[in-house]
């Protein structure tokens, strides 16, 4: 129609003023239809139905944007939309505006922040969804004092996202293809412990995801959310990581007379952070300023390729005592080396006294940041260009020793925070985000704790640090470790998952230094600046490198 009407105009020039009108009228019409029907079918694939001045609305707005960056700006709109509380899949136009204008307003500011501290009690509750199969932001609202439910959902939650991991890998996915040609033929079926229990005859070659616990004593049993069987570990064959109970696990083995006779145990297979981001798209499980995740930022990534950003580096230490004067003097020598080059940020973990004080632990604690201001305030270029950040260890004071822990009081840290500009103290666990690399900070004497409550240690004692990186990579959890062991808030335990994977993981830990790459990820033990030798831990992120580093 289009053609013959231009045809029509260049060989009837005094009717031309009429016709261009008409025709460009009719070609808003065709292009209108063609931008509702992709949004339509867009919110439909993601279970949502717009009402029509919702769909209007998003015709109008969408109409000036160019083809091929329609589906992003649909995609963003929606993932917003998922975001607010909604009371039914039926989307009103009220809350298709407040995407859109939270939408116009991130495109302003995505990309200003290089460096943020995100703090876990705001990071963004994402809960797999096995009806939708995708990730969807959770409408509880987390408190300290949870209900017993929480502590229900915390498993479950975990189950869930270990399942639909599993299920992505090769050996077990019904569609993916082996990439490479060394990969198994041959397909795994995972099955729930209630095809077990529902079965009268003996069962073999059966494979099945599952807590370890230990319901009863001197047995142990595996759960997941459909029930619980026996396990008979007599023959049991382990492979790498570190066993202990409440640690979810791949069991193989033959199912006879009510017990599960395992034969060879070993953990979930980890997923790579590209995978992950690959299936569930931009979302933003990290937290952050940033409505999409940092990694799949343009803008980030040019600022990190920026050449004043090459030089840019990170220190990270722990258990800086301030009550020592030996170590004191040690971290006055480690400040005089970098104060012609300042670092980007000290991250500094704790404890930060050498021994607990009891009632007068506060009071000396609280001299310590002072006499560590009066150290900091003797290098200027250092104040002018470096950040000082502070996680608390687990006898450092705080409101009972509970993960996460909230970061040390400002009544003990007044005085630092007033003369050190940049100082932030931050929570344990906690989060940062530079440029488009993300980072995890765990201060706990964790790889002991674990092998103490191992039900198996593994053969190679030699190589602790494998097995625990491994461990928590598998588990996608920074502590597997149980309650009673190491309590934690039932509501707040999803701040310590590491899915998807970060690019790096500091585990700080009074074990020996260690720095391994797994699955993509830089999981990093700078050691204790006090106990082994003054010893810490380099980071550059502009090439992603480590480096190990003790004073003299």
């Amino acid at each position: 129609f289009f053609i013959l009407a231009s045809k029509a105009i260049k060989s009837q020039n005094n009717q031309t003023k009429q016709l261009p009108h008409t025709t460009n009228k009719l070609l808003i019409r065709m292009v209108g239809s063609e931008i509702r029907s992709k949004i339509v079918g867009s919110f439909k694939l993601n279970g949502l139905s717009l009402r029509s001045e919702a769909s209007k609305f998003l015709v109008e707005t969408l109409s000036e944007v160019e083809t091929d960056e329609l589906e992003t700006w649909i995609e963003k709109i929606i993932e917003l939309v998922q975001k607010q509380p909604l009371n039914s899949n039926f989307i009103d136009r009220d809350v298709v505006e407040i995407a859109v204008n939270e939408c116009a307003q991130n495109v302003d500011t995505e990309g200003e922040d290089a460096f943020n501290v995100i703090d876990v009690y705001k990071v963004p509750h994402y809960v797999y969804s096995n009806e939708r199969k995708k990730f969807v932001l959770s409408k509880k609202k987390a408190t300290l004092f949870s209900s017993p439910d929480e502590k229900v959902d915390m498993f479950v939650e975990q189950y869930n996202i270990l399942y639909q991991r599993a299920l992505h890998h090769e050996l077990f996915s019904t569609t993916a293809v082996a990439a490479s040609s060394n990969a198994k033929s041959a397909k795994f079926t995972l099955k729930p412990i209630e095809h077990l229990l529902g079965s009268s005859s003996s069962l073999g070659d059966i494979i099945v995801l599952g807590m370890l616990s230990n319901l009863k004593e001197g047995k142990y049993f595996l759960e997941d959310p459909t029930g619980a069987v026996e396990l008979d570990l007599s023959s049991t064959i382990y492979h790498e990581g570190i066993f202990t109970e409440c640690t979810f696990v791949l069991a193989e083995g033959k199912y006879d007379d009510q017990i599960f006779h395992v034969t060879a145990l070993g953990f979930p297979p980890p997923e790579p952070a590209n995978i992950s981001r690959n299936l569930f798209g931009n979302i933003n499980f990290f937290g952050g300023p940033s409505p999409i995740c940092v990694a799949n930022s343009d803008k980030m990534k040019a600022l990190e390729d920026d050449d004043g950003y090459q030089s840019h580096m990170f220190v990270f230490l722990s258990d800086l005592w301030l009550d020592q004067p030996k170590v004191m003097s040690k971290f006055k020598v480690l400040l005089s080396g970098y104060s012609q080059m300042p670092p980007t940020a000290f991250i500094i973990c704790g404890n930060f006294l050498s021994q607990p004080y009891g009632s007068k632990h506060q009071t000396v604690l609280k001299n310590g940041f002072k006499e560590l201001a009066n150290l900091i305030n003797m290098f200027p270029s250092i104040i002018e260009s470096s950040r000082f950040l502070f996680v608390p260890g687990p006898q450092d004071p705080g409101p009972g020793n509970i993960l996460p822990r909230p970061p040390i009081s400002k009544f003990i840290t007044e005085e630092i925070r007033n003369k050190i500009p940049f100082c932030d103290f931050l929570s344990n666990p906690c989060r940062l985000q530079y440029c488009s690399q993300e980072f995890t900070i765990f201060r706990e004497d964790l790889i002991n704790k674990m092998c103490r409550n191992s039900i198996h240690l593994p053969d190679d004692l030699t190589n602790i640090p494998n097995h625990f990186v491994k461990t928590i990579a598998s588990q996608a959890h920074l502590c597997p470790l149980p309650l009673a062991t190491r309590p934690r808030y039932w509501a707040y335990d999803y701040v310590m998952r590491l899915y998807p994977l970060p690019d790096t993981v500091i585990c700080a830990d009074k074990f020996d230094a260690y720095n391994i790459s797994h699955c993509g990820t830089n999981f990093v033990n700078p050691g204790s600046f006090a106990r082994n030798e003054y010893c810490f831990k380099v980071y550059w992120p502009a090439n992603k490198e480590t480096e190990d580093c003790k004073i003299d």
